[in-house]
């Protein structure tokens, strides 16, 4: 196994992450932690593979931080954006472009690494814009989720929570909301990294898929238990489109706060939704939702939660736990980010 970087974003703190260079990818010895950015209030993490040294976090009080050596120093870029960013997305066809989504829902470009930032707008003129609210704070709303086109670099779709779901053919210069089928409260939007059609939503209300590169979506999540239909993180399996994993809970409070009872669900396009419960990563009373991320073979995933991160190679049917500092501090945290870089 080649070299791993993650970024891991709880609360208070990102954990820079890396190894897993040996034949047991969860040895002690493969793997790396160092705790940054201590004591910072954290929304969001993006990386690309492309450029695994270089990282963005999104936070509440310091804008965006930037990394460009692995996570050992952090700058603050774009200062005059509004303090709390609450999600970012590097685009798949250029590691210097990085999409930033704030509160309220504004949206921010940058063609040059983060260096310089320029406002797409147009977002807030949307009919709907007058109805969108966040529960926590009814007089505002943020941009929740990005996620840019794998076949098209100038086609970007954003969650706003809560109200819409929108999408841009121009690279930000003019959104839409005629998105046939898709959630409106979309807290992760991802693409399938080899079949450019198939995305996928997990939703404050449920979950959706689209076969046609986001241009209309389906909701098969009929048979997915009432007490599970609150999503937050949702990541494909790299061999196989159909089948995907899902962090659930009954609502927000069940997933990131003292009230937590997560689990993961799998789903493989037959209609039938499995939870992942006794595989070797906890859920149930006390866990807190996980943040999912593929990884490069089939079957692989990655997930952080409150417990620790963890592995599977089998799509969810076995889970190891990654060999990495965890005290007993992190298990109150909620995870608010995971950018894996292979």
């Amino acid at each position: 196994m080649t070299d791993t970087t993650a970024y891991a974003a709880l609360q208070d703190r990102v954990l820079v992450v890396g190894g897993g260079d040996g034949d047991d990818s969860n040895a002690a010895d493969e793997w790396t932690t160092d705790e940054r950015l201590v004591g910072r209030d954290l929304q969001c993490v993006a990386a690309s593979p492309d450029r695994p040294d270089r990282a963005f976090v999104g936070t509440v009080e310091s804008g965006i931080l930037r990394t460009a050596d692995g996570g050992d120093t952090w700058d603050r870029v774009a200062p005059d954006i509004d303090d709390r960013v609450t999600s970012l997305a590097v685009s798949p066809h250029d590691p210097d472009v990085v999409w930033a989504g704030i509160e309220p829902s504004r949206l921010y470009l940058s063609e040059d690494g983060g260096d310089t930032w320029e406002a797409r707008p147009g977002l807030v003129d949307l009919p709907s814009a007058d109805d969108w609210w966040f529960p926590p704070r009814p007089d505002s709303h943020r941009v929740r989720s990005i996620e840019v086109s794998h076949d098209d670099p100038d086609r970007v779709y954003a969650g706003i929570e809560l109200g819409a779901f929108v999408v841009s053919t121009d690279r930000g210069e003019t959104w839409s909301e005629d998105v046939p089928g898709a959630r409106v409260d979309a807290h992760q939007i991802v693409t399938h990294p080899d079949d450019v059609d198939r995305m996928y939503v997990a939703a404050g209300h449920g979950y959706a898929e689209s076969h046609d590169g986001g241009r209309s979506w389906s909701q098969p999540d009929d048979l997915l238990p009432e007490e599970s239909h609150h999503l937050w993180s949702v990541a494909p399996d790299p061999g196989d489109p159909d089948t995907i994993l899902t962090s659930t809970s009954e609502d927000a409070f069940t997933a990131h706060f003292d009230e937590a009872d997560a689990t993961i669900h799998r789903y493989q396009g037959d209609g039938a939704w499995e939870a992942l419960d006794d595989r070797g990563i906890p859920t149930g009373e006390g866990v807190r939702a996980a943040v999912l991320a593929p990884g490069r073979e089939a079957g692989e995933f990655y997930a952080v939660n409150n417990y620790g991160i963890y592995r599977t190679g089998d799509a969810g049917d076995a889970w190891t736990r990654l060999d990495v500092d965890w005290p007993t501090k992190f298990e109150t945290q909620d995870p608010r980010g995971f950018a894996v870089v292979l």
